[in-house]
């Protein structure tokens, strides 16, 4: 950046920011507590680009420094719930939304395996209807219509997950618009916050409960490697690797670290699809069993909650495979075959009112934060300030549930009610002509494409 370049930009900067601080002062009442300040990328690094804006939060006096242009995005992973939302919408004084973008008071969940990806690779024409929903689709704080990612799938965080639908489909997504079906266990953390849990499933599961706060995680890997001869059929599985061992005895470090024993369970997560079923199956009947301590013979069960409970699902292959549902069916009836109490069990994701409560709320937040709206008018009085606060409005009009299995996807919309409306695509589970028989849906289209020229020629007219 030149030194012309730098002058003029530091004056629409200056101008910005007194705009900025009278309006902190309307809304907040702490003008003294927020300050903007501009520094050239020379002292950060040349990271983001050439101007920036800092934005000091007046909670925990953390700062914040982002390109000016684009510091929609960069903070809102940052924001505190409450009145500190009206950050968003002051921050976003220095994107280049058009001024001209008026309310649209619906939104819209996706769901993922079988309506936009198949396998890895996107099914046709959902990079396209993606990208209708932005102003630019390279930036969040430019979308122009609320919507989220509303899946049964996981096994990584919802950070990791964004990241790799951002570079899947050549648009920027943020994590608050990633609800995976461990998403909801986050409500759970108060109550095993301390407490030793067994996360199981593929990916990283003992990673994402750990980032959602839970404080004594072991995954099914290390745990079942702490008993000799657990799994009988172990050494025949060549792909399985113990972990780093201790003392000779097996123990990895983490174990060590926490300096504790580490074969009581308190609490058993199914967070992702089990990658082992055999091994899984039976270190969890000896866990769930004995009450947490396998290898006695009894013992009260230890809760057990499962992320998701759809019984197929649509991957790469033609025909569906089997989802974390087949397994909690798999689970249940080996357990109860053993005799004793049944087996006790909670199941989120979809099509659990949970799960559209979640999303609902996630989209509110987001509509709201697209739509919160200042004018910033001069007159010889000085600057006056008005605002409008869309926090307070009514909720979404409508919410579109875009998925493929009708058991999942369309009947958790209408057992949520209003404000949901179903749309069934042919991409995934679902691939017959007409409507599902037991479960129908308020529209069937061909893919996801084709639902959202519905959606946007419904509320957004030509």
């Amino acid at each position: 950046m030149n030194g012309e370049e730098w002058e003029n930009d530091k004056k629409i900067y200056e101008d910005k920011r007194v705009s900025l601080q009278i309006v902190c002062s309307k809304l907040l009442g702490r003008k003294d507590q927020w300050r903007w300040e501009m520094v050239e990328q020379s002292k950060l690094g040349g990271r983001f680009g050439n101007l920036f804006c800092g934005f000091e939060c007046p909670q925990n006096r953390n700062w914040i420094c982002m390109p000016y242009q684009y510091c929609g995005e960069m903070v809102l992973p940052f924001l505190n719930h409450g009145r500190h939302g009206f950050c968003w919408s002051l921050i976003r004084f220095f994107s280049s939304q058009p001024s001209w973008h008026r309310k649209h008071n619906f939104g819209i969940a996706f769901d993922i395996d079988g309506v936009l990806l198949r396998g890895s690779k996107p099914i046709d024409g959902a990079t396209r209807a993606l990208r209708q929903l932005y102003w630019d689709a390279v930036k969040p704080s430019q979308m122009k219509i609320p919507f989220v990612f509303l899946t049964n799938g996981g096994g990584v965080s919802e950070t990791i997950k964004a990241s790799d639908l951002s570079e899947q489909f050549g648009v920027k997504i943020i994590p608050q618009q990633v609800l995976l079906g461990h998403t909801p266990f986050k409500t759970l953390v108060n109550c095993f916050q301390n407490e030793w849990i067994l996360a199981v499933g593929k990916g990283e599961p003992a990673n994402v409960m750990t980032e959602y706060g839970f404080r004594n995680v072991l995954s099914m890997d290390d745990y079942a490697w702490q008993f000799e001869e657990i799994d009988p059929l172990a050494k025949y599985k060549h792909w399985a690797k113990p972990p780093p061992a201790v003392n000779g005895h097996g123990i990895s470090p983490s174990f060590m670290e926490k300096n504790m024993n580490p074969h009581q369970i308190d609490a058993v997560f199914i967070v992702s699809d089990p990658v082992d079923w055999g091994r899984d199956i039976q270190v969890l009947c000896d866990v769930l069993r004995s009450g947490g301590l396998p290898g006695r013979l009894s013992g009260r069960q230890p809760p057990l909650f499962f992320a998701a409970d759809d019984f197929e699902y649509q991957a790469a292959f033609p025909v569906q495979r089997f989802g974390m549902g087949a397994f909690r069916i798999a689970l249940e009836n080996i357990y109860n075959r053993l005799g004793g109490p049944a087996l006790k069990f909670t199941s989120f994701g979809k099509p659990n009112a949970i799960a559209y409560k979640i999303a609902e709320l996630a989209l509110q937040e987001i509509a709201t934060m697209l739509e919160l709206k200042f004018n910033i008018s001069e007159d010889e009085g000085g600057s006056n300030v008005e605002f409008k606060d869309c926090s307070i409005e009514k909720n979404l009009d409508t919410i579109y549930m875009i998925g493929d299995n009708p058991a999942t996807d369309v009947f958790g919309a209408r057992e949520a009610g209003k404000p949901w409306f179903s749309i069934l695509t042919k991409t995934g589970c679902f691939k017959d002509q007409l409507n599902h028989s037991e479960y129908p849906a308020d529209l069937v289209t061909g893919d996801v494409e084709e639902a959202i020229h519905f959606i946007l020629n419904k509320h957004i007219p030509e």
